[in-house]
């Protein structure tokens, strides 16, 4: 069943057990932190980002869902030789997700072609509702879809599953 969207702090704040990102393109809308890690000026602490006000609302909202007793999990499928993009998520990803109590694996594009995984990428809660997120190709936003059918659940959470299972641990992934 295919509903509008919640609200992401209400469904992240409903989770009671697990909440799992998948996320499987090489590139994402251009943030200003990523153009300035391009340019080459150091990009510090999240904290200090262009845009800390939602830096902080995005840290509260992760402290007090795993302080909740939720497991938060992120998944990356990645190309190889990755992009640029990629690479300045692997720079930032121990200071910006690990730090706040987040678990990230990465899993080359590689050793996932036998695997089913599904066509965007996505949140996964409590193994019971899946919010979509959809990207045009050159990465921009373009909308999501929140959707509880049992079998989508299900088909998400064993993909979700399978990539966990093979990807490396955030610290033991080169780049």
């Amino acid at each position: 069943m295919t509903q509008s969207a919640p609200d992401f702090t209400a469904l992240m704040r409903s989770a009671e057990r697990s909440a799992v990102h998948l996320e499987m393109r090489d590139s994402y809308m251009d943030d200003p932190v990523f153009a300035d890690w391009r340019s080459g000026k150091p990009v510090g602490r999240p904290e200090q980002y262009v845009l800390p006000e939602e830096y902080q609302e995005w840290a509260g909202l992760v402290r007090e869902t795993i302080g909740r007793g939720v497991v938060m999990r992120r998944a990356r499928v990645v190309s190889e030789p990755v992009t640029d993009y990629i690479r300045w998520e692997h720079t930032i990803t121990e200071r910006h997700n690990i730090a706040l109590g987040e678990q990230v694996r990465w899993l080359p594009r590689r050793l996932a072609s036998d695997l089913a995984l599904p066509g965007n990428d996505l949140w996964l809660i409590d193994d019971r509702l899946v919010l979509f997120h959809w990207f045009t190709g050159d990465g921009d936003w373009a909308g999501h879809e929140f959707n509880e059918d049992p079998a989508t659940v299900k088909m998400v959470s064993t993909a979700f599953e399978a990539v966990w299972d093979r990807a490396v641990l955030h610290g033991q992934f080169t780049i």
